[in-house]
């Protein structure tokens, strides 16, 4: 028998359904990603699951004693206290899981669950006597993840576990969720966590559950050719539905055939015609230009903050011109939003300067959403209490433009706090939009987007003229969309490099190797005899092959740069996915060729570099 089993399960929050006769099983080891549109009822689903919703018609069954724990999306109000007793449970009203008809010693049950929170608390390497609320988000996240797993659930839901966490945590969480033995339920717009973790999809649309039982990257091309036939299925009945309803417009020809059959056919075909639900439309989003900027966007020199006694960033020197696309990446609390308010003028410099370029006009996306009005409507946020608004240099109802952004008049009417967290994006996304702007800021954009939304928005990036910065976890989302990174360090120091985010994977690793085999030939090590060379001698000096070989290598790496920055620059543009698929698989293949030669050029130059 499944661990999780839905049959027959029907579910509305008081409007549409949300989920119409669906079946679903669960079983041992699965890990399975739920994908979907905002709103479609991914959450609604792990909730029917844990037993948080009940369903309206159908049934949901549970192998006898399995366990499930859930991590919803976002941190429960009123969470306080030390790290330990959030992940024991002891917060909690009722003080915990304990089974009341376990008629164990309590102080055995104590016990175990001590040892067991203990080992979470271990495996996760979290601080037990931390202060839970003087954490940041991705460390409550952790924290939370720690007490869904301390009873060693058989069934983990995870509603967008990478939510506030840093590259470094995300990797973190893939690795250890791969070595985990229970089932996984989990909904992620992260699409390369996506990708890493799950072994079968489930996709929630219209009201259904479509299991495909394969890779998100399969399911990506089954799903395209899908929507292909079912497009053209539609066509032919609606075809055919046309050529009836104009035979049985003849009316007298009709009678007199009386070809009854014929007539109830058409029947059915209206029935079954008015039951079909239409895919959802896509968001339709526009940048409104402004005139160009200086060519100056934002200058830095020695750069300083400090608050409380502790560095934040030190010596940043940076030059962002006209036309760049920066990905600024770190550790969460490494300061990547503080430097953006340093750049942008939000916050005072403690040393150094900041020079910001003329005729800037900046629209910033806010990570906190701090300017969006929880008790206000949604129109309001928009439209400021006007009900037409100037987009583009043209006027537009508010509610049109809104549903440009898949808002519905109803759900345009309802205040925000009652928004989904892609839906308070989706918002955030409207605001910023209908103002010209030469300058985009993106403080964590792809937060609860739907992958069909993060496509467009990367589409509609590329086009973009004016110049972006963008602070993001998403991986994919970086690699789509920037053309420099400046890594934010846990030290205060800000670096440099060029490319998206694996562009970025690769240098630093090629860095970091470089500079382990710098410290394993250095002379400590060498008197030791621990040294990268033989029988603990000195390396070698360089032959004249090798010196010809050290004079060469910064002009092909400069060669290969070029190439591979104009071919990302190729691809960045729509109409290069025009063009014939063979045509862009070499394209394709020819930067993962490039990348690759980069890294065994990169390694050699450093070695060579060593020991010149």
């Amino acid at each position: 028998m499944p661990l999780l089993q839905l049959r027959d399960l029907s579910f509305t929050h008081g409007g549409p359904l949300l989920l119409d006769r669906v079946n679903l099983s669960i079983d041992r080891g699965e890990r399975v990603g739920l994908v979907g549109r905002n709103g479609m009822g991914k959450s609604t689903l792990l909730g029917l699951l844990d037993g948080t919703h009940t369903p309206d018609d159908g049934e949901v069954l549970r192998e006898s004693g399995v366990r499930i724990a859930r991590l919803v999306q976002e941190v429960p109000q009123g969470t306080e206290g030390r790290v330990s007793q959030i992940v024991s449970g002891d917060d909690q009203a009722d003080g915990g899981d304990i089974d009341p008809a376990n008629t164990a010693d309590p102080a055995e049950i104590d016990w175990k669950r001590e040892q067991a929170v203990e080992k979470v608390l271990s495996r996760m390497d979290l601080d037990g006597e931390a202060i839970f609320a003087r954490l940041s988000s991705g460390m409550k996240r952790r924290v939370l993840l720690a007490r869904a797993l301390v009873d060693e659930p058989d069934v983990l839901l995870l509603d967008e576990p990478t939510n506030h966490l840093d590259i470094e945590s995300i990797a973190w969480l893939e690795r250890f969720l791969k070595g985990y033995n229970g089932a996984i339920v989990f909904v992620t717009h992260d699409r390369v966590f996506l990708q890493a973790l799950a072994t079968r999809i489930v996709e929630v649309e219209r009201a259904r559950l479509f299991d495909w039982t394969c890779d998100y990257a399969t399911f990506l091309k089954r799903k395209e050719a899908a929507l292909d036939a079912e497009e053209q299925q539609n066509k032919l009945f609606d075809k055919k539905l046309a050529e009836e309803e104009k035979w049985i417009r003849q009316g007298i020809k009709a009678r007199r055939t009386r070809n009854e059959g014929r007539v109830r056919a058409l029947k059915q075909m209206r029935e079954e015609r008015a039951q079909r639900r239409d895919k959802m439309g896509n968001v339709r989003m526009g940048l409104a230009a402004a005139e160009r900027s200086g060519q100056l966007v934002v200058e830095t020199e020695s750069l300083r903050y400090e608050i409380g006694g502790r560095t934040i960033l030190q010596d940043v020197e940076l030059l962002i011109t006209r036309g760049d696309r920066v990905g600024i990446i770190g550790p969460n609390g490494a300061g990547k939003t503080t430097l953006l308010k340093l750049m942008l003028g939000g916050l005072e410099p403690t040393g150094g300067t900041v020079r910001r370029g003329t005729h800037l006009e900046i629209a910033y996306f806010d990570q906190l959403r701090e300017t969006l009005d929880e008790d206000d409507s949604v129109v309001n946020n928009v439209g400021e209490g006007a009900d037409q608004i100037e987009v583009k240099g043209q006027s537009r109802h508010v509610y049109g433009y809104l549903q440009d952004f898949l808002f519905t008049p109803d759900r345009a009417r309802q205040p925000v706090r009652m928004l989904s967290g892609g839906e308070r994006n989706r918002l955030l996304l409207a605001k910023l939009f209908k103002k010209p702007a030469n300058l985009l800021v993106l403080d964590e954009p792809t937060n609860d987007l739907d992958a069909e939304t993060l496509e467009l928005l990367e589409e509609l990036l590329s086009q973009f003229g004016g110049t972006l910065l963008v602070v993001s976890h998403d991986r994919a989302f970086l690699n789509n969309v920037v053309t420099q990174i400046l890594a934010v360090e846990g030290d205060g120091f800000v670096k440099e490099y060029a490319g998206g985010y694996d562009d970025y994977a690769v240098q630093k690793q090629a860095a970091t190797k470089s500079e382990l085999e710098l410290s394993e030939d250095s002379p400590s090590k060498s008197k030791s005899g621990n040294s990268g060379s033989t029988n603990g001698k000195k390396p070698k000096k360089l032959s004249f092959k090798e010196r010809s070989l050290l004079d060469q290598l910064p002009r092909t790496i400069e060669e290969l740069e070029a190439e591979q920055a104009e071919l990302q620059s190729d691809m960045s543009q729509p109409e290069f996915y025009q063009q014939p698929s063979d045509q862009i698989t070499a394209v394709s293949d020819r930067l993962e060729e490039i990348s690759a030669k980069l890294l065994k050029l990169y390694e050699q130059w450093e070695a060579l570099e060593s020991r010149a």
